[in-house]
C-alpha cells in the first residue's frame, strides 16, 4: 500500500510506503475465569500506554513505530494484556529540516493510529472480550509534552 499527499508548496511530498504489525502480543492469563469475571463486571479498568519510536532508514525514508500497550483489570485481577507495535515506512521529499521531526513524530503516528486501533479492537474481541476501542490520541500534545521533558532534562544537565 502506498499513498502520497502533496503539500501546497511544489515538490514537497509525504507518502506512506508501507505499514505493518511489527510485534503483537495478547495475553489472557486467567482464562476462563477472566472471561466469566468480565461478563459480571460492568466496566473493567483499562490502562493504556503509548510510545513512539522513529528511525531513519535512508535519506528521505523513515520508519515510525507506534507502540500501544493496554491492560484491563477487574477487582485487582488482570483480565487481558495487549501489546502492539504497529509500524509504517514513510518517505518525505523537499521538506525543510526544521519540519521533519514534527512531521515524523506527529503526522506519521496520526496516519498509523486508526489501523493500530482496529488491530487492538479485533484482537481483544477475538480474545473473548468486548472490542477495546481506543480513544483518539492527540499526537501534537504528546510531541509537545515530550519536547518539554527533553528541554527540562537538558537544562538540568
Amino acid at each position: 500500500m502506498s499513498t502520497s499527499t502533496q503539500s501546497a508548496a511544489p515538490g514537497h511530498s509525504f507518502s506512506v510506503k508501507g505499514q505493518y504489525i511489527k510485534d503483537l502480543s495478547f495475553e489472557n492469563p486467567h482464562a476462563p475465569a477472566s472471561l466469566m469475571a468480565a461478563a459480571n463486571t460492568s466496566r473493567p479498568g483499562i490502562d493504556v500506554n503509548v510510545d513512539l519510536k522513529a528511525q531513519k532508514l535512508q535519506d528521505n525514508t523513515f520508519e515510525m513505530v507506534l507502540h500501544i500497550a493496554a491492560r484491563a483489570t477487574a477487582e485487582g485481577n488482570t483480565l487481558f494484556l495487549v501489546d502492539l507495535a504497529y509500524a509504517g515506512i514513510f518517505q518525505i521529499s523537499n521538506i525543510p529540516a526544521e519540519h521533519i521531526e514534527p512531521l515524523i513524530m506527529i503526522d506519521c503516528p496520526f496516519v498509523l493510529f486508526p489501523f493500530a486501533r482496529r488491530v487492538i479492537a479485533d484482537v481483544t474481541r477475538d480474545g473473548g472480550f468486548p472490542p477495546l476501542m481506543l480513544d483518539p490520541i492527540d499526537f501534537n500534545a504528546l510531541y509537545a509534552q515530550n519536547r518539554q521533558k527533553l528541554e527540562a532534562a537538558s537544562a538540568q544537565a
